[in-house]
């Protein structure tokens, strides 16, 4: 049975970045970050902290932490909605630290001179379409042809250049420039990239799960306040009714997005089904929890001075940069077959 209960070093850790967060990723912070949705100065905040190599293994120069350490980073930064690329750059990391022979590259993604993110769809040309962090990264990870590809920022590529986008994200085309190497070829290649694939969506999991526990505290905020027919909204049974519904969900989610970290340590012949199915749920669930915490606000819900519309385009976002879920829903279908019954 799975011991989700955190130690005093992963509470401490959780702590730490809260406060972080509460300063520097502030919904002021992140609307100012348009128009490319990424944050610099705070992405440098996670750099003094370690964070980008917390997970690399420590004969590599890392801080050799765990799955749920990570997914504690990504938790808090999906309530804050931290306009960094997080899940794109952890998961980016983890297969260079898996490649070897990669330790100069390290060091630079370690003192912030590079920011690192995975093209998560396959690709079949010299561009990456959509690619997360493509406007920003200065490394992409490219699966193409049987290859797992280390691609650096062609000079032509211009930075800055986002596709417009409902999450406002950094995603653009990423193009596959001379300065590109070879990581993993043949089978080798295609288990590197699905494992990076079932890292990524625990870490989206744990950040959407983050996501709608904000959500949710804001729209729980406001009907405690508005008032209709004078009353406040929050003593309408209607209300109080749906209010119990997403919050039932949400400690589902979290749950469930907690034991797919922890299974990636500790049971990882369940951890790809765990990861997948935490991350259907959570695409699921923060956006269920998100419109209903905009439609408690009324009409004021969707425009941009309320916060929650902020969370709202981005519970709908953020899933859909591996694509159509309907192809994950197969995805955990194979799994499931492949690994029994969880």
């Amino acid at each position: 049975m799975a011991d989700l209960t955190f130690n005093a070093e992963q509470e401490a850790l959780r702590a730490a970045l809260s406060e972080l967060l509460v300063k520097h990723a502030s919904p002021e912070r992140v609307r100012g970050s348009a128009p490319t949705g990424y944050d610099s100065a705070l992405w440098q905040e996670f750099v003094a902290m370690g964070i980008p190599l917390m997970a690399v293994p420590e004969d590599q120069g890392g801080g050799g932490a765990g799955s749920l350490e990570l997914a504690l980073v990504a938790y808090e930064s999906g309530r804050r909605i931290a306009p960094v690329p997080y899940a794109e750059a952890m998961t980016a990391t983890s297969v260079l630290a898996a490649a070897g022979g990669q330790d100069e590259l390290l060091a630079q993604i370690g003192d912030g001179s590079v920011l690192p993110s995975i093209a998560l769809r396959e690709v079949t040309s010299h561009r990456a379409s959509v690619a997360p962090a493509g406007a920003v990264a200065d490394l992409m990870i490219v699966y193409r042809g049987g290859e797992l590809l280390a691609s650096y920022r062609d000079e032509s590529q211009p930075r800055g250049s986002v596709r417009p986008n409902l999450g406002q994200a950094p995603i653009a085309d990423w193009l596959l420039g001379p300065r590109t190497t070879v990581l993993a070829t043949g089978e080798e290649a295609a288990q590197r990239h699905a494992a990076a694939l079932s890292q990524w969506r625990m870490l989206t999991a744990a950040a959407l799960s983050g996501l709608a526990a904000e959500a949710l505290a804001i729209g729980l905020d406001y009907v405690k306040q508005r008032r209709a027919f004078g009353m406040v909204i929050g003593q309408f049974q209607a209300i109080q009714h749906r209010l119990a519904d997403a919050a039932t969900a949400r400690e589902g989610l979290e749950l469930l997005a907690w034991e797919a970290a922890w299974a990636r340590d500790s049971q990882p012949g369940r951890a790809d089904a765990l990861a997948t199915m935490a991350f259907l749920f959570a695409a699921q669930t923060a956006f269920h929890v998100c419109r209903e915490a905009l439609q408690f606000h009324g009409g004021y819900g969707y425009t941009l001075e309320y916060d929650i519309q902020l969370y709202f385009r981005r519970a709908k976002a953020w899933p859909l940069a591996i694509g159509p879920l309907d192809a994950q829903y197969a995805v955990l279908a194979d799994q499931l077959d492949r690994d029994g019954s969880l």
